[in-house]
């Protein structure tokens, strides 16, 4: 009894630290924001243009999807540039990246098929994570970087993936893909049959047209998930600044870095998951693929 007296007294003094240390910390915080606020930066669903070339508009997402593209380039344009048996650098990094993206081909659609469509989905992915990325820049999401267009002020740059067009396109150009391997693999009967089933009667003209919606759906399902997420990291991370002191901000930009990686990696493997569903052989379209 003696003995427990003191250990409790003890816990008790430990833990009182606790409460008034982060009384302080919030003390400290909320003077950061009254004397150190940041301003609410517009958040606008369509992209602006900045200017145009030929009379094509070139907008500000379209701007960050080049410089994405440079910084793709210059990772592994440099990293294997003088390819080295004991890879160093940028080429442990690149070779790195490839072994994994391989890694994950190769589980979803099998050794043999992962080769043929690693090219897609490997480009896919580091294309679509760089362009999630971006907006955790300075001077993206928040836009502190403007341009000035006549008496408007337009943010210069803005994360492709937050823009619908880029996200519309990017699921086009992978389910046209789709159709393309499919076609490859299964031939033109294969391929049609999915969709015109006249011998299954009623109920085959109602499963190809379910097969039909389907791959629509697909590209709606596509653009708007990965829009719908970036776009709403877009507005989280300009709206949170103005409330809270940038310190705050750190976990939520942590949570974005995150959900960067799931939302490429989401794309690129449904893209791939897509394709090697679409290259197996059914019914007639089984013949064209023994005869070669």
């Amino acid at each position: 009894m003696t003995e427990t007296a003191p250990a409790q007294e003890n816990a008790t003094r430990s833990g009182r630290p606790l409460p008034i240390i982060l009384a302080v910390i919030g003390l400290v915080l909320i003077i950061a924001g009254i004397f150190f606020p940041v301003k609410l930066a517009p958040v606008e669903i369509a992209p602006k243009t900045l200017f145009t070339v030929a009379g094509f508009p070139i907008s500000n997402s379209f701007i960050t999807g080049w410089i994405s593209i440079v910084i793709l380039a210059l990772l592994f344009g440099l990293g294997t540039r003088s390819m080295q048996l004991v890879p160093t650098g940028l080429q442990n990094l690149a070779e790195w990246i490839i072994e994994v993206l391989l890694g994950l081909a190769e589980n979803v659609a099998g050794r043999e098929k992962a080769r043929e469509f690693f090219a897609l989905f490997a480009t896919i992915f580091l294309f679509v994570l760089v362009n999630n990325w971006s907006e955790l820049l300075p001077g993206f999401t928040n836009a502190t970087i403007f341009i000035q267009n006549g008496e408007e002020q337009i943010p210069l740059f803005r994360s492709p993936s937050a823009d619908l067009n880029f996200t519309l396109t990017l699921a086009l150009s992978a389910m046209v893909m789709v159709q393309f391997w499919s076609i490859k693999h299964t031939g033109w009967g294969g391929w049609a049959g999915k969709f015109i089933n006249l011998k299954g009667g009623l109920i085959g003209l109602f499963v190809g047209l379910l097969e039909t919606v389907s791959e629509f759906a697909k590209i709606i399902s596509f653009s708007f998930r990965l829009f719908g997420n970036l776009f709403a990291g877009d507005v989280l991370l300009s709206v949170i600044p103005s409330l809270v002191p940038l310190v705050v901000v750190l976990p939520f930009m942590g949570l974005e870095l995150f959900v960067g990686v799931i939302q490429a990696l989401i794309f690129g493997l449904l893209t791939l998951a897509f394709i090697t569903m679409a290259t197996v052989s059914h019914g007639h379209g089984g013949e064209h693929e023994a005869a070669h």
